[in-house]
């Protein structure tokens, strides 16, 4: 092998070596090219815009203040290291159906969600499930595998500089379509995994975590059974994820069945936000790639 191509090979194999880091929320090794802060910065960037876009924030101080305090309710219970994390609940006055996280801390849920809800413990399924994606550091891992993905076709590049060959001129197009499905099923486990750790958080908090199994169900029947096969799509099947939501009550937290510890609080709900919250829509409307690429209880994409 040449100087050059061995320098080619190594280089990007010793940076994603190098990034390569444990979680403290999940235990799990993933890559994390980025410092923290760098990604944090870019989610500080991006949230006006995404305020904006959205509408602007809910106009009822009252229901801004509740679920802000739902989230606060959350938030003690992450792993230490996110202890220093700014958080940030936002209600976006739009009746479209989305909530996403921005990393830094930066959780947003739409009227129309939580026009569609009917109890506080789905709010804290959403926001817990939005946490996880931040706790998880999800956005840091997609965007260090995007930089790795495009570190190896630059490599690429130069080595197929010159040649004709049939070999070189589809390398690209191989690479681009194992890169694609990768990042698909990546995000497919990031969903899978904020599902388990936004039910960790709720129950933490003291919510029956039924309330993440009816947040899917709302979902699952506000799309109408629309639903993509789940091969070609970065969220997982709705009612898979339902399922695993199920499995996981009975692995992790059967002892919250009819136990008065753990509520599902609909009367505070009524209360406290159903007032501020309109009518929904007849028609659901979901943000663009909602159903595709994860929408609600996911990054924004």
């Amino acid at each position: 092998m040449s100087i050059r191509m061995t320098i080619l090979v190594l280089v990007p194999a010793l940076m994603l070596l190098g990034g390569c880091k444990t979680n403290p929320e999940t235990g799990r090794a993933q890559l994390r090219l980025l410092p923290s802060a760098q990604v944090s910065a870019m989610g500080s960037e991006a949230k006006p815009g995404l305020i904006n876009e959205y509408g602007g924030e809910a106009k009822s101080a009252e229901l801004r203040n509740y679920i802000d305090e739902i989230g606060r309710k959350l938030t003690p219970h992450v792993a230490e290291e996110f202890a220093e994390v700014e958080w940030d609940f936002i209600v976006l006055d739009s009746e479209v159906i989305n909530a996403f996280a921005l990393p830094g801390g930066n959780v947003f849920i739409s009227r129309g969600l939580l026009q569609r809800f009917t109890n506080e413990a789905q709010v804290a399924a959403v926001l817990g499930h939005e946490i996880g994606h931040v706790t998880g550091q999800h956005v840091d891992e997609r965007i260090s595998h995007a930089v790795g993905l495009q570190g190896l076709l630059v490599g690429i590049g130069i080595l197929a500089g010159g040649s004709d060959s049939e070999l070189v001129r589809a390398a690209p197009t191989v690479i681009g379509g194992v890169g694609t499905g990768f990042l698909l099923k990546f995000g497919r486990d990031q969903e899978l995994e904020a599902d388990s750790l936004g039910m960790r958080y709720m129950v933490a908090a003291g919510y029956d975590p039924q309330g993440m199994v009816q947040v899917l169900e709302v979902l699952r029947d506000a799309a109408g059974g629309a639903s993509p096969p789940e091969i070609l799509s970065t969220h997982p099947d709705p009612g898979r994820r339902i399922n695993d939501a199920k499995r996981l009550i009975d692995r992790q937290y059967a002892h919250t069945r009819n136990n008065p510890d753990y509520q599902l609080r609909q009367s505070r709900f009524d209360q406290r936000a159903r007032p501020h919250l309109g009518s929904p829509s007849s028609v659901a409307m979901f943000a663009p790639g909602f159903l595709r690429c994860g929408g609600c209880c996911s990054s924004h994409h």
